[in-house]
């Protein structure tokens, strides 16, 4: 099979042609160790290539197909790729930080463990903002990632090289992490599949800065290779304390079946939207009507939720100055908005975070009671197309000043809630932008969140548009 084919197919694809024998791990991991060399320097979506021990881990794959009786796993052969906020055991992780440049953790996050335990063969890391401070991906280490569609926008972030990766062909299968929308995010401006389970739903360790908030899951091109990541790597882990118990989801098995009678609300501000671009706003009221083709109930609304976002900002950014404050003797390897952020986010009164969280516990009163009525809630993903790369924030949309996360009002919300959300590919704009919709599902409900993208994605496809970069 051609390589670039090879590049194309779905990590579940991928690991059936392997255990047919109808491709090898190696040629799998040798396309794409290709790919990346070809295509990476104009994105810089990867920031380490693991190659040597790739080559290897995919030799003893190959081995293990020969061995009669020989167990394996659901993704074996399979490359992947691992956002450069997760640690890997052996392998520099950065945190995209010069403060961290030769950091080699001695273990595993939770999520990479168990898909090297399912066979999967990690393939490099992926780049990221200081800690995933940022919507977008630069940083003091490794610089800007671009975006495939438009080499001088972000791909978003701050799992910004991971969905740059899927969109070009570089592994089906990524890592990314999620505090405010850095899988939905980066999945929208790249045109790809993000999912954020439920809190808790797989595993988080070590923990990050703004742990109450962080959720770790699957980017890919289809939602069946979301859910296959989910049926390995959803259950509980002694070290996340807030892990959630095996509830016996079947996330794959589960993505059939029709949505008839599923009451979905559709809206475009949240109730406290600062703007929205009317290009955005409109192809997402358009994907929002395909739920109705399928047979749900949908209803356009104005929920009157006040704001979350300060709340979120006080929680979140709290969590990330703590984390830099230790580091404030070396301010030169500090970028400089982030330094002015940490700097501000010090000055509050420890009282103010204690509030937020008051705050957070009383606004979930508001989406709790809107879920009652709702099975579904659907959003733009982002207010804004993807923006000029380098940039911290778009600054203002359609003519109009926003606030430094006013262009990410819809997906920190369910970082708050914990509840499962994903971004699915909707549309582009008419400079060739893509567009995401965000799907919003009860607490908990992370296999209907799944069945919904499905049915989506059956409805309206998007795996055959590809950037034209290569």
């Amino acid at each position: 099979m051609p390589e670039t084919d090879l590049n194309w197919l779905s990590a579940t694809e991928q690991a059936a042609l392997i255990r047919r024998k109808k491709v090898s791990p190696v040629e799998i991991v040798d396309a794409l160790l290709a790919r990346i060399d070809k295509i990476n320097p104009r994105l810089n979506a990867f920031v380490l290539i693991n190659a040597d021990q790739a080559r290897r881990e995919a030799k003893s794959a190959e081995r293990a197909l020969g061995k009669r009786g020989a167990t394996l796993g659901p993704l074996h052969g399979v490359p992947f790729g691992v956002k450069d906020l997760v640690v890997t055991k052996g392998v520099r992780t950065t945190f995209g930080t010069p403060l961290y440049r030769d950091n080699v953790p001695t273990e595993d996050a939770p999520m990479v463990e168990r898909l090297k335990a399912a066979g999967g063969i990690m393939v490099g890391k992926t780049n990221t903002p200081t800690f995933g401070w940022i919507g977008a991906t630069h940083n003091l280490v490794f610089g800007p990632t671009r975006n495939p569609w438009h080499l001088d926008r972000t791909p978003g972030g701050s799992s910004g090289g991971a969905s740059a990766a899927v969109a070009a062909g570089m592994g089906a299968l990524h890592v990314g992490t999620d505090g405010g929308g850095s899988i939905r995010i980066p999945a929208s401006c790249a045109g790809i599949y993000g999912f954020k389970p439920s809190y808790g739903r797989i595993p988080l360790h070590p923990p990050s800065g703004a742990w109450s908030l962080s959720h770790i899951g699957p980017m890919t091109r289809t939602v069946a290779d979301a859910a296959l990541t989910m049926d390995i790597c959803a259950g509980p882990d002694e070290r996340d304390p807030y892990s959630l118990p095996a509830d016996g989801a079947r996330y794959a098995r589960g993505l059939g079946g029709d949505l008839k009678a599923l009451r979905v609300a559709y809206t475009d501000d949240l109730g406290f939207a600062e703007v929205v671009d009317p290009e955005v706003s409109a192809v997402c009221a358009r994907a929002a009507k395909a739920f109705r083709e399928l047979g749900c109930r949908v209803d356009e609304v104005q929920p009157k939720w006040p704001s979350m976002m300060e709340c979120w900002e006080q929680i979140f950014c709290g969590g990330i100055a703590t984390r830099m404050a230790p580091y404030l003797d070396q301010r030169d390897l500090i970028e400089p908005g982030l330094l002015r952020f940490i700097d501000a986010t010090l000055k509050n009164p420890p009282t103010r975070y204690v509030q937020a969280w008051l705050d957070r516990l009383n606004w979930w009163q508001h989406p709790r009671a809107f879920f009652e009525k709702y099975d579904l809630l659907l959003t733009p993903t982002i207010a804004c197309a993807p923006f000029k790369v380098g940039l911290d924030t778009p600054g203002a949309i359609a003519g109009r000043a926003v606030s430094f996360y006013g262009w990410i009002p819809f997906t920190p919300a369910f970082n708050l809630t914990g509840q499962p959300a994903a971004s699915v590919p909707c549309g582009f704009t008419k400079d060739g932008l893509p567009i995401g919709l965000q799907i919003v599902g009860r607490r908990f409900a992370d296999v209907l969140v799944l069945r919904a993208s499905a049915a989506f994605e059956r409805a309206r496809p998007w795996r055959q548009q590809r950037p034209s970069i290569g």
